[in-house]
Order: structure tokens, then sequence, then C-alpha cells
């Protein structure tokens, strides 16, 4: 009775539901209906009921209603809530809106609709498989016809065009989706060649993503006339859209195409060239300078060729006539100064027309030509007159304080070449020390670094300049001190030296650590910690190389990890889903930095007991530091530089003796025993003692205790090993093998370990007669956990040996000595079983 009664409601909610949508009162019967379901959903007139009122809301969905009235009153505000509707997350339209409102949209002529239209018609294709299946269908029955119904429509409009003709899902096979492909990517080429660049680059944006996905089939179709026209795309007086747009697609031709490409791209030049029209020159010299960063070969090809030479040398004249080509002249030298030999060229050829255009010229040129000199001077050797001056010092100098001045001003153009300028200035030790003489520049080039870190390039360039300012010499072997010495030698004898041998005074390690404190002082962590969120692969490398150089002034390492600088380095040795893959010089670098920083901060200041980051996080990287690279190619002249070895292992150390769940030691020992055993043996006396000591350090875990005390023939060799560094010459080793020996003789297997040694006995009585009371202490405790060993037969054996090598009386001796309270406990402890026994 009850379950009839409930029925009855839910038809008669049902019915009313849909007089209520005749009515026109939609909310009102959504809520009859919602409850009509939930009392009774399987009814079959409740289910007609919700057919029909859905079919309703289909008829009357909101979208369709916008776009309905959009299109009849041509409202440019009902339009911009039609695309509002689109953007807005959770609003998918129904697949039968979407395609019914795209038909009312393409319905109406492009040019009677506002430029909303391109935006909705772009949301409509994103959101719906409908309207993507729609595009397909009228581009198999005429490519050219829905082409011209769409291209006018605007920029998003037609690349949707691209986005359909690259979705293999709404195609009935590949020939018929890469035959319309082909059609759509010759309508492009001929749309740019009729209207040139009057719609802001919408057929290269076609031409261009076509080309991104399928450069490899599509070459076929660029003529001399259809690359001609992406040529003059180049001109630099051209928006940058358009000429971005126009350098990917040049780029991806020649990158497919090859030397067929190249061959192309230089016989349009030189019909340009030949012309000799100042209108062609321009957009020849803007094609060529575009080239060059994308294809260096192809570009220097053209640029290094007599006839170019021929063409631009003339130019390059104190003529007022030919300031019109200045720009685009200096633009392409600019840009050629990628190549070696195209920027010796330029020194060659082009040196006095620059330093008269950098004070004479344009602003814009005179701007362009102090960046080109910089590139220029920075590239050649330095050269001491006769009268012991550096040639060209003062003129470099000048050129600084030139960039300097551009960096407080508004205009990105002129910051952008000041930064450039910079970069390549930098490289010059003078320069560098020019530069961090002066606290303001540093400050104020984080603070534009700080403001455009979305620019790329200008980042780049700004960080660049901070890497060549904190850069220091790299490490030499005596091995490869000894070769530069001969190779010197041998220069000045056959007359070739150009300067003064060994390194320049300015980049020794004392002046380069006050060069990186000013830029500390400068406030750069936290620019650094702001590009660490940037998905950007070159500028993490550069960051790491700052950090690590940073890094190097030990006062600031507690400062930098503070600012953020251990998170920092972490996330760049630890890749994150979904993001860029991080090199392996920058994991390297970041580790390493990484292992600076956690040699001289306490653990518990930088990694909190309990949130984020934990600091076995940090175990990886700097265990990843004590192996080979792969591949390794080291030889004697050329030696592994063991630095990051050595301050990887200070850092393991400084870790190891943190106590954290899952603590550090124990994963230090899991991961990265056998490198860490391997470094005990090392060569060299300060790896050899870091290795001692992060050791050492291990034996407050139980795995680091079980790779020397498990009973084995393995564990045995091991504490052999750390019983003959505590002979060692190296202060310091015997001191941590002595600590080490000192906590694994607490167990019976290290304790048997040692009296299978000849002289293991001698070894640890020989550190109770040292005359440091931490290693008579070492030795003490040592004997000491012999002579208490288990009553068995390792406990009658080491008393006996004990004894037997006069432990007696060295103990007594000891005890005699010292007045450190530790030693006389350790010592009168060690004694009693040996007395014990005589009695």
């Amino acid at each position: 009775m009850v379950q009839a009664t409930g029925e009855e409601r839910a038809v008669h909610l049902a019915r009313e539901a849909v007089e209520l949508v005749d009515a026109g009162h939609r909310e009102a019967a959504s809520r009859n209906l919602r409850e009509a379901l939930s009392i009774a959903s399987d009814n079959p007139e409740v289910k007609a009921a919700f057919l029909k009122i859905q079919q309703e809301e289909e008829i009357g969905h909101p979208l369709l209603g916008l776009c309905r009235r959009y299109t009849t009153r041509k409202d440019d505000s009902i339009g911009k809530e039609a695309a509002a509707y689109l953007r807005t997350d959770g609003l998918k339209p129904p697949e039968n809106v979407a395609l019914e409102s795209l038909k009312l949209l393409l319905a109406e002529p492009a040019h009677a609709l506002t430029e909303t239209q391109d935006e909705i018609i772009s949301g409509l294709v994103r959101q719906s498989a409908s309207v993507r299946q729609y595009f397909s269908t009228q581009l198999q029955v005429s490519v050219t016809t829905f082409f011209d119904e769409i291209y006018d429509r605007g920029d998003g409009a037609a690349v949707c065009l691209d986005t359909v003709v690259l979705d293999p899902s709404v195609w009935p096979s590949e020939g018929t989706r890469t035959h319309c492909e082909d059609e759509l990517f010759q309508l492009f080429l001929a749309k740019l060649m009729e209207s040139g660049h009057d719609l802001d680059g919408r057929s290269l944006k076609g031409i261009t993503r076509l080309l991104a996905v399928d450069a490899e089939r599509l070459q076929k179709f660029f003529d001399d006339e259809g690359f001609e026209v992406i040529l003059t795309s180049l001109d630099y007086r051209l928006p940058l859209e358009l000429r971005s747009q126009a350098t990917l697609a040049t780029a991806k031709y020649l990158e497919v195409s090859k030397d067929a490409g190249a061959k192309k791209f230089s016989t349009l030049i030189s019909a340009m060239i030949a012309k000799g029209r100042l209108d062609d020159l321009i957009i020849a010299f803007s094609a060529v300078a575009a080239v060059f960063p994308v294809a260096p070969s192809a570009a220097a090809g053209v640029f290094l060729s007599d006839e170019f030479m021929n063409a631009l040398t003339p130019l390059a004249t104190r003529e007022a006539k030919r300031r019109k080509v200045e720009v685009s002249m200096l633009e392409l030298l600019n840009a050629a100064c990628v190549n070696r030999p195209s920027r010796e060229a330029i020194s060659k050829n082009f040196s006095e027309w620059l330093s008269h255009t950098l004070t004479n010229g344009s602003d814009e040129g005179s701007e362009l030509a102090a960046v080109v000199l910089a590139k220029i001077r920075a590239s050649e050797p330095t050269k001491p007159e006769e009268n012991g001056k550096i040639q060209e010092e003062d003129t470099v100098s000048e050129l600084v304080e030139r960039f300097k001045g551009l960096m407080s001003e508004s205009k990105v153009e002129n910051i952008s070449h000041a930064i450039e300028g910079l970069a390549y200035s930098s490289v010059k030790p003078f320069v560098k020390e020019q530069l961090t003489k002066d606290p303001t520049f540093t400050r104020d080039l984080v603070a534009v670094l700080k403001k455009h870190t979305r620019d790329s390039s200008l980042l780049y360039g700004g960080l660049m300049t901070i890497v060549n300012l904190t850069k220091f010499l790299p490490n030499l072997s005596d091995e490869q001190k000894k070769m530069g010495q001969l190779k010197d030698y041998a220069d000045a004898s056959t007359g070739k030296a150009t300067a003064k041998a060994g390194p320049d005074p300015l980049d020794q390690d004392d002046v380069v650590l006050a060069r990186c404190g000013v830029v500390i002082d400068a406030g750069v962590m936290p620019l650094l910690v702001e590009c660490g969120r940037l998905a950007m692969p070159a500028v993490h490398d550069l960051t790491a190389k700052i950090i690590l150089a940073l890094a190097r002034v030990q006062k600031s390492r507690g400062a930098l990890a503070q600012q953020g600088a251990v998170k920092l380095l972490l996330s760049l040795t630890i890749p994150k889903q979904g993001s860029p893959t991080i090199a392996s010089e920058t994991i390297h670098n970041a580790s390493h930095a990484l292992a600076r920083i956690l040699i001289s901060v306490d653990p518990s200041h930088v990694f909190p007991s309990s949130g984020f980051p934990q600091v076995t996080t940090a175990v990886r990287p700097l265990l990843s530091l004590l192996s080979s690279p792969e591949p390794a190619t080291f030889s004697v002249d050329q030696p592994r530089d063991l630095l990051p070895v050595f301050e990887s292992l200070l850092a393991l150390t400084n870790l190891a003796s943190y106590p954290h769940d899952g603590s550090p030691a124990e994963l230090t020992v899991r991961e990265g025993w056998f490198a860490v055993e391997d470094l005990l043996l090392s060569s060299n006396p300060r790896v050899q003692r870091a290795a001692c000591e992060l050791v050492c350090n291990l034996m407050t875990c139980e795995s680091g205790i079980v790779k020397f005390a498990d009973g084995s023939k393995r564990a045995a060799q091991r504490l052999h090993i750390l019983l003959a560094l505590t002979d060692a010459d190296d202060f310091p080793t015997r001191r941590a093998a002595g600590g080490a020996i000192a906590m694994l003789t607490e167990y019976d297997a290290a304790v048997a370990a040692v009296l299978d040694r000849p002289r293991g006995v001698d070894l640890l009585l020989g550190l109770c007669q040292e005359d440091d009371d931490a290693l008579v202490h070492r030795g003490v405790a040592s004997v000491r956990n012999l002579t208490l060993a288990s009553s068995g037969d390792i406990g009658t054996r080491a008393k006996a040996a004990v004894h037997a090598a006069g432990g007696i009386d060295i103990l007594t001796a000891c005890l005699k000595k010292t007045k450190n309270p530790a030693v006389l406990q350790a010592g009168v402890e060690a004694l009693k079983p040996l007395v014990a026994d005589q009695q």
C-alpha cells in the first residue's frame, strides 16, 4: 500500500514537471522531476517525463539560446557570454547542442558576425567530438569549400582545421586524412602568398602546426615560391608573433630537407641580394639572421659566401642613405656571432663600422652595435700591448657601462640588449670585477630578472652573466698543471704565446669567492628559487651551476639553506612526473651543491622531524656523486675530479649523525655501501679519510654494524681494513678508524676478526700509546671490549692475546699518563679481567 502511494505521487510529480516545462518554469520542473525519480525511477510514466524534459532542455539549452540570439541580433556581448560558457569547467554542452550551435554560426557569413565567433568555434571544436567529426565530414566533401568557410572567421577557427586534420580518430582512414592534410597545407600556402601579412600570420600558424607534426611528408609542397613567401615573413619590421611563426616553419623545413633545403635557402637569398633594392636586402638580412640560431651551418654558408659579403660590405659605410638597412644589418651581425667563422669575419670586416655606429647610429642601432662589439671582443684572445696595457680593455669597459645604463630603462628591448651584451662581456675577468665592484648593479640585475622570469631569453642571458661572475677555475690535478706549463713553454718558444702564462689573477679562488659574496648579498637566492619553479631545463642547468659556485662560500651556506637552496636543489635532482627530463650535468651540479651546503649546516635546521623535505631524500643525490660517471673516460692527464666525491662523503657523514625515522645512515648502507667501501682504499688521502669518517658514523645503525660483525669472511676482511687504517699516516683517518672499531668490538664476531689478524691486538694497543687523548680513548675502549668479551672461547682468546701483547703494562702506563676521566674509567675496566686472570 505504501509502495503504491509512493509511485502514484511520483507519477503526479512527473506530470506536473511536464506542465511546468510547457509553462516555461524550468527550475520548478527540474525540482519535481528529481523528486519523482528518487521515488520511482523505473516507472514508465516517470521515465517518459524525464526523456521529454531532457529533450526540451537540450532544445532550450543555454548555449544554444545564446548562439541563436548572437547570430540573429549580431550582439557581441551575447557572443562573449557563449564563449565564456565554453571556457567554464564542468559546463560541457551535449553533443547535439554543440553541433547545432556550430551550424547556427556557420549559417551566417563570416563578415556578418563579430570576432567573438572565432572564440566560440574554437571552444566548440575543443569541447565536442561531434563538432570535430562535422569538420572532418565537410573537409572530405571539399577541403577548399570548407577552408573558405572557416578561414575568415578567425585565427582560432583556422587552427581548428589543423586540429581536426591531425586527429586520426575522426577520419575513416589514414589515406583520407593525409589527402585532406595535403590539400589543407597547400591552401594555407596559397593563402599566405595571396594575402601576405594582412591576417597577422593566420596562414603561417596553420603551416607551422602542420609542419611541426608532419614536415617529412609535407616538404614536397615547398617550391621556391612557397618558401620565398615564408622567408619574406622573417622581415624584422613585421610583428614578433608573425616572425616567430615564420622562424618555426623555416626551421622545421630546413631540418627535414637537409642539404636540398639549405641549397634552396641559399638560392633564394642570392636572388634577393641580386635585386639590389634596399627592401630586398632588408628581407634577405632578416631571413639569414632568423636562420642563424636554428640552422647555423646553413646560415653561415650564405653569410660567408663571396656574393653575400660583396653585397654587405659596401653598406658598412658612413653614408646617411644607408641608414634604412642599419638595423637589419646589425640584427644579422648579432645573430651571426653564434658561428665562429662568421664572428671572425665580422671582427675583420665590420669592427670599424660597428664602432662608428656605436657613437653615431640611431638609438636602436647604437644598442645593437654595442652588443655585437661585446660578442666579438669577448671571443678575441687578450693581447698585451707594448706598454703593458690590455688591448681593447677600455673599449669593453665602456660597452659594459653602456649596458649597465640600459638596465634601468623601461623598454624590454633595451633591457634585452643590455643583458645579452653583459652575458658576453662578463666572460672577461676584468669585466667581472667591474660589475661586482658596483653592488648597485648586482642588485639591479637580480631585480630585473625577477621581473622578467617569463622572458626565457632575457632570463637565460641574465643567469649566464651571474654564472660568469661566480665561475671558478677548474680543479686541475698535478699532471694537468704540468701539462699546462709545458704547453705554455712550447707556445712561448714558437712565438705563439698571445697572453701571459697562467690564469688571470682576477680568476683566482679568493677573488671569485668575494664576487660570490657580492652576488649572495644582492639577494640572488630568492630569484633562483623562482627559477626552479619554471619548466625550463636550460634555466635549471644555470641555476645549479650558480648555487654550486655560491656554496663555496662557507659562511653563507647556512643562509643559502635558510633561503630555500636545499629544497630547490633536491627538486633539481629528482625529476617530477610530467616535468621535462633533467640533464645529467644539471643533476650532478645540483647534487654537488647540495653536498657542499649539507657539510656545514645542522640537518635538523633543514630537515624538520616531520614535514618536507625528509632527510632521506638527500641521501640518493649524494650517493650518486660517489660512483664514477658513465662512461668513465679518465686518463693520466685527465683524471677524475674527486672534489665532488670528497664533499659528498662529508655531507653523508653529517647526515648519518642525524637521528630520524627512516635513518639516513641505514639508507646510505643499503644503497651506497659498495661505493663507500671502495673509497676506504682510495689512493687519495683526503677521500680515504672522509670515507673512514663516514664508516665510523655508519656504525650507529644496525646495517652498518652487520657489514663488519656478522661473522662472515667478508665482514672480517672489512674489519681488517679498518685495523690497518688505525696505523695510517693521516691523524683524522686513524681517529675515525679507531672510533669505528671501538663500537664494533662490542660484538663477538668483530672481536674474533681482530684476533684473527696477526697484528690486530698490537694495533689497538698502539692506539693506547698515542699522545692524543682522542686516539688513546678509542684504543683503550677497544681493548676493554676485548677483555670483557663473552666468557666463551672468544673471551678466553681475547684476554690471552691482550696479555701476551703486554697489555697490562701498556694499560697501566696509559692510566698513569692520562687525566681524562673517560680514559681512566675504560682503562680500569680493561685491566680488571687481566689482573683477575693473573690471580
